[in-house]
């Protein structure tokens, strides 16, 4: 069994080193670094469990900057790589996976393709009526950044657009490599496969914004969010999940997630979904009013990503914060230790002393508390009251 991972991310990556613990695996990205690290057995992505892996397990990993014959020959070729949605499109930028779509129609492949990239629904379907010569389907991720080996190897369920005899072979690779077992596994049709995703990530983007919603009510009357959260979450119907508040929802999937499902519905009645990014834009003006009320002039920020475990800072909410806070005229000062070939970014100094950042900063602006501010909490301020993602 030959298998090719398209698009070193989080998705292509954690699959490939899933898949290559029994069967070879070819990672193909254009990123000639991400490729090195891999062959080096480095994991180019913060994710620990990956990075072990790559030091204690025999993977069966190579490596291709290009989509050759070999990529072309296998029995799976795995489609992840980036789909960023466009305001002036109103859509999902499929260009990356059309272009690979397209290459591998010439090259005459037999490959039975999945796609994990995240689509606009009704994708799959239109791919493969244009390229009847491929067979395409599309089978979602549903993965946290920073732990994302963790959750292909212990997945919640396995979702795939189609059933027959590829999608049911698929899937058994699949449960080989992984190490749960009686994983639910759903078969249903590539629109309905695109949908879940989509509406999975904005259910909960919803429950974020509701806790933090909360907690803007909590802060403005006084009462202690930590208190009525743990009473409405000790309802099993409700849960414990995902109610930790934040500056905003953020990352590389919600954000974007949430403006296509909207896109989808196009000229179908809703409220809901198209409230869940005005909420979120109202949250992070609300935090922005409340750090104001310190009176500081020189704010630092602590860290930019929106995890702990994480190394991604795409669309991280506290992004728009420092925009904010410049907009009121604030110097903002910036610790993201990730960053160490720049002195400044978003135009505030970075400062990635960390004694040098505390010593000339009166308030520690940071999405996600840490140990290391245990010293100076008095000047911290945050929204993190459980001290969990």
């Amino acid at each position: 069994m030959k298998i090719s991972v398209i698009g070193m991310g989080y998705v292509g990556l954690s699959n490939a080193t899933m898949l290559s613990t029994k069967y070879s695996v070819n990672c193909c990205d254009i990123d000639k670094s991400k490729l090195e690290a891999i062959e080096n057995r480095r994991s180019p992505i913060k994710d620990n469990l990956i990075s072990e892996y790559f030091q204690k397990k025999k993977l069966k990993l190579k490596i291709s900057l290009d989509i050759t014959t070999e990529v072309s020959q296998s029995d799976f070729i795995i489609i992840s790589t980036p789909t960023n949605f466009h305001p002036s499109t109103n859509m999902f930028d499929t260009k990356s996976i059309d272009k690979i779509l397209k290459k591998l129609s010439s090259m005459n492949t037999s490959s039975i393709i999945i796609i994990k990239s995240t689509l606009p629904v009704g994708y799959t379907e239109q791919m493969n009526k244009k390229f009847e010569d491929l067979k395409i389907y599309f089978s979602p991720e549903f993965l946290r950044e920073g732990r994302a080996l963790y959750d292909n190897l212990h997945p919640t369920r396995i979702i795939i657009g189609n059933k027959d005899k590829n999608s049911i072979k698929f899937v058994k690779i699949i449960k080989d490599v992984s190490r749960k077992k009686n994983i639910k596994t759903i078969y249903m049709t590539s629109k309905e496969a695109e949908s879940v995703k989509l509406f999975s990530n904005s259910y909960l983007a919803t429950r974020v914004a509701f806790f933090n919603e909360l907690d803007s009510y909590c802060l403005g009357n006084g009462l202690d969010t930590k208190s009525i959260i743990e009473g409405i979450s000790s309802d099993p119907r409700i849960g414990e999940g995902y109610n930790n508040p934040s500056f905003g929802y953020g990352g590389y999937c919600l954000p974007k997630d949430t403006k296509q499902l909207n896109s989808n519905f196009g000229k179908i009645p809703n409220a809901l979904i198209k409230s869940i990014t005005s909420s979120n834009l109202r949250r992070k003006q609300f935090i922005v009013s409340d750090i104001l009320k310190h009176k500081v002039k020189n704010i630092g920020i602590y860290k930019l990503a929106m995890k702990k475990d994480s190394d991604n800072f795409r669309e991280s909410s506290i992004i728009d914060i420092i925009r904010m806070l410049k907009k009121n005229g604030r110097n903002v000062f910036i610790h993201e230790p990730l960053i160490k070939d720049k002195k400044s970014l978003f135009g505030c100094p970075l400062v990635n002393n960390l004694d040098l950042f505390i010593k000339n900063i009166k308030l520690i602006v940071t999405n996600r508390f840490s140990k290391k501010l245990n010293k100076f909490s008095v000047k911290v301020y945050t929204r993190d009251i459980f001290g969990e993602n």
